[in-house]
């Protein structure tokens, strides 16, 4: 292998890890770095057995597929450029990771369609725009009771529905893991 490592990801943990993953060029593709997997899926105890997830703006896929390798019952991934939908596909074949379903469309229209709970949601969606505070709201309906939301970001959107549970911060990124705040 190359000491060229552009446009690919590693699995660090479960079933698929330290298998490699290759996504198209895109600037708006900032793959998870392998600490801040680390770190959530420690959070996470490891393990996401019986789980069901959604990687909401999948790109690379390494949250959703470092999921899936850790055994959730289902994983959804939602990307809406068709080329990342497209490495996405071939990567899900590649691992012949059956407990992964793939959406070709935007987080919205996902959300609006679909009536499903999930009991972690990835959400680590383009940083130059506004997504993670519009989208953020309507997840509460997609969320099981006890479920937590992942989220990525350079800024804290409005958290006033939600509670940290856990933090941290790698260079200008900032991350968490959420549930909904208590009603007390």
């Amino acid at each position: 292998m190359s000491a060229q490592h552009k446009n690919q990801v590693r699995i660090i943990g479960g079933q698929y890890r330290r298998r490699i993953l290759k996504f198209p060029d895109s600037l708006a593709l900032r793959p998870t770095p392998d600490r801040v997997r680390e770190t959530l899926f420690n959070w996470l105890g490891q393990d996401c057995t019986g789980m069901s997830c959604l990687d909401l703006f999948a790109g690379s896929g390494a949250l959703g597929f470092e999921a899936a390798s850790r055994s959730a019952k289902k994983v959804v991934m939602v990307e809406a450029a068709k080329p990342v939908f497209n490495a996405i596909k071939s990567n899900k074949e590649l691992l012949d990771a059956s407990n992964i379903e793939l959406y070709c469309g935007t987080a919205e229209r996902f959300l609006s369609t679909s009536v499903e709970q999930f009991d972690l949601v990835l959400l680590d969606p383009p940083f130059a725009t506004e997504l993670l505070s519009q989208i953020l709201p309507q997840i509460a309906s997609h969320l099981a009771t006890d479920g937590h939301v992942y989220i990525e970001c350079e800024q804290w959107p409005d958290l006033n529905d939600w509670q940290i549970l856990r933090e941290g911060k790698a260079g200008t990124v900032k991350y968490a893991l959420l549930c909904r705040a208590s009603a007390d």
